[in-house]
């Protein structure tokens, strides 16, 4: 009968992880949840680490096993098994941690300002350099303050905001209301791109009231999580461009009616060209056969691939 949900998908390589999460949760100030974690057929086995709880807290956890689905379809099996009388789901990253106030901090603000999709602030070490909190949104765009402490504004145009840079939002931080976890779900097959922010545009766009905290509400893991980690020399970095480059096709056809947000996906989309043009100009520099199979198929979806290949080789041969 707990009114919010917390969802953790479970995939690591090392032995700590999910526990240190877990018992961020079980600290919170507000107690009125209760847990799902997916174990998305991780390489470390999750009764490792929930061999340390007590019997009280372990009755709180529902652990479902599946196969591996990457992150997005993880999250989808921990939304389908939301129970009736949740009123809201919170994600939590496994290398993530909340601080204390997190959950109470959502329930009162989201029941107080009538919101079904909320975000906190994050924190992060010198690697996670490029998010910004929400006190740093009321300096450059058009915004309501809704509340002084913690301080809670919401954003008139929410979505363009966050189309022009997404930096601020943050899955570990993110709580949704039935009338969203009910109905949108991730696109479980674009894992290791930007499956994410089209979850993100998705519930903006079906959210009644987005409001966003600018106390921080969890702690950035760092990166020890494995789903992440891939760079241009990585094997899989040019499927994860094209995966980013269907996403953003996607956002927009949701945003069809939205000049703004279409030249910010544009834009976007033009970056992940380039990015995954490059990568293979590397591998034929290092010896290797470009991944020509991924790259027919992301021509025979996106034939502008092609003049962004002749714009880039243009580039070079001039310089």
């Amino acid at each position: 009968m707990a009114k919010i949900t917390v969802l953790i998908p479970f995939y690591q390589k090392q032995p700590g992880i999910l526990r240190r999460a877990l018992q961020s949760v079980f600290a919170q100030s507000f107690q009125d949840f209760d847990i799902v974690v997916v174990d998305d057929e991780s390489p470390y086995a999750i009764d490792l680490e929930l061999e340390p709880l007590d019997a009280e807290k372990r009755a709180r956890i529902h652990v479902i096993c599946q196969k591996n689905a990457g992150p997005g379809g993880a999250r989808n099996t921990g939304l389908d098994a939301v129970p009736a009388t949740s009123e809201f789901a919170a994600f939590l990253d496994s290398d993530d941690e909340w601080t204390p106030d997190h959950l109470k901090n959502a329930y009162e603000a989201m029941t107080q300002f009538g919101a079904d999709c909320y975000w906190a602030s994050i924190r992060g070490g010198d690697d996670f350099y490029y998010h910004f909190g929400m006190a740093e949104l009321q300096k450059t765009e058009q915004n309501n303050r809704l509340q002084d402490d913690p301080l809670v504004i919401e954003l008139p145009e929410m979505s363009s905001v966050m189309l022009k840079n997404w930096s601020f939002l943050h899955l570990s931080c993110m709580v949704i209301g039935r009338s969203l976890f009910e109905k949108i779900r991730f696109e479980a097959e674009l894992r290791l791109a930007a499956e994410d922010v089209l979850f993100f545009c998705d519930c903006v766009l079906g959210a009644k009231r987005v409001i966003l905290c600018d106390a921080a509400g969890a702690v950035r893991g760092e990166g020890v999580n494995i789903f992440h980690s891939i760079d241009a020399a990585s094997p899989q970095f040019l499927q994860q461009q094209f995966n980013t480059w269907v996403a953003l096709d996607t956002l927009e056809r949701r945003f069809a009616n939205k000049p703004t947000e279409i030249a910010s996906i544009r834009d976007y989309k033009t970056v992940a060209r380039k990015q995954a043009l490059w990568s293979q100009a590397g591998r034929a520099k290092r010896g290797k056969m470009p991944q020509f199979s991924v790259l027919f198929r992301w021509f025979r979806r996106d034939p502008a691939l092609i003049q962004s290949a002749f714009s880039l080789a243009v580039g070079k041969f001039s310089r």
